[in-house]
Formats: structure tokens, C-alpha cells, sequence
């Protein structure tokens, strides 16, 4: 999976910031997972989807409280 600049992710629709932190959500659970079974390849993907996730987030709730911002 590559890596979404916040650039990226601004430009995303609130639906597809959605979808993509169940995406991003779902690759670290399998990555947990794997990683309890065998030997990952790259241990850093953990992180970054992690990191993903919670950049997501923060783009999304950062357009929730830009309305209560402006009034």
C-alpha cells in the first residue's frame, strides 16, 4: 500500500477519508497479525499504517471543527 501525502488526503471526500481509514485499518490488523505468525518483511509498514490511520483522522477532524471555528 503507498503512502498518502496530507496533501492527498485533503483533496479526499469525508466518504473516502472514511473508506480509507477502514482500508488502512485492515492492513495493520493483518500486519498485527502476521507479524505474530512470521517474520514481516518490512516491520515499519505496522507504523505506517498506523501513523496512516491517525493522520486520516486528523484531516477529518480537522474539517469537522473548521464550521464551529468560523462562527
Amino acid at each position: 500500500m503507498t503512502k498518502l501525502t496530507v496533501a492527498e488526503m485533503r483533496e479526499l471526500t469525508d466518504v473516502e477519508l472514511r473508506a480509507k481509514i477502514v482500508e488502512y485499518q485492515k492492513e495493520g490488523a493483518a500486519l498485527r497479525f502476521k507479524a505474530g505468525t512470521e517474520v514481516l518483511a518490512n516491520p515499519m509498514d505496522l507504523r505506517t499504517a498506523r501513523r496512516t490511520v491517525a493522520q486520516l483522522k486528523t484531516v477529518l477532524a480537522e474539517r469537522v471543527r473548521a464550521p464551529m471555528k468560523a462562527s
